[in-house]
């Protein structure tokens, strides 16, 4: 059975070239203007083509669906996390964060429902700063009560780091270095 491709439906801007890339050796009417985005649910790197007289700014959210595109003239393809601008590494980690925040219920549902990745290892240990130790308070925790909110679960767990931040540090982590295991990137 072919597996279905997941596909964004919303992007945010990274970085918006109007000229084409600078290292471009190409004649400058032959350059075409370029976006590099990341997608709003499974956090894909998308190179992107406005249309015609279209300019974008960094944080800018675009729909790239099946339907009529407003912006966009046509998706180039992935983007290699080693081909981003300056500009996008610097806006990245930004633009995680609010997703992070704009999507606190998915992320708190991760917490409530995650699952050993075998006998030794537990993927809430895939996240920075969360050892076997943390990892059994967590899971102690969310049995008694299910968390809401990342506030709730700071007040509920003793000396619990920013569990947003632990995860915006493993999205960041998996777009940026290969991972045997993706919790929240889509490969």
């Amino acid at each position: 059975m072919e597996q279905q491709r997941t596909r964004e439906e919303y992007v945010i801007v990274l970085d918006f070239l109007p000229n084409g890339y600078p290292l471009d050796t190409r004649p400058g009417y032959m350059k075409t203007p370029i976006v590099q985005a990341i997608g709003k649910t499974y956090f894909v790197l998308l190179e992107l083509v406005p249309k015609k007289d279209v300019s974008l700014q960094p944080h800018e959210e675009v729909y790239i669906g099946e339907g009529k595109r407003d912006k966009i003239h046509h998706i180039n393809g992935r983007l290699p996390a080693a081909k981003l601008t300056a500009t996008a590494k610097a806006e990245m980690e930004f633009v995680i964060a609010n997703i992070v925040k704009a999507n606190e219920a998915r992320f708190i549902n991760f917490f409530n429902t995650a699952q050993p990745l075998s006998t030794r290892m537990h993927s809430l240990e895939l996240l920075p700063g969360m050892g076997k130790k943390r990892m059994w308070e967590i899971l102690e925790a969310k049995e008694q009560k299910p968390f809401e909110t990342f506030k709730e679960m700071r007040e509920r767990l003793k000396l619990m780091p920013s569990p947003e931040k632990a995860i915006e540090k493993r999205i960041l982590l998996e777009i940026t270095e290969p991972q045997k295991h993706y919790l929240f990137v889509e490969r």
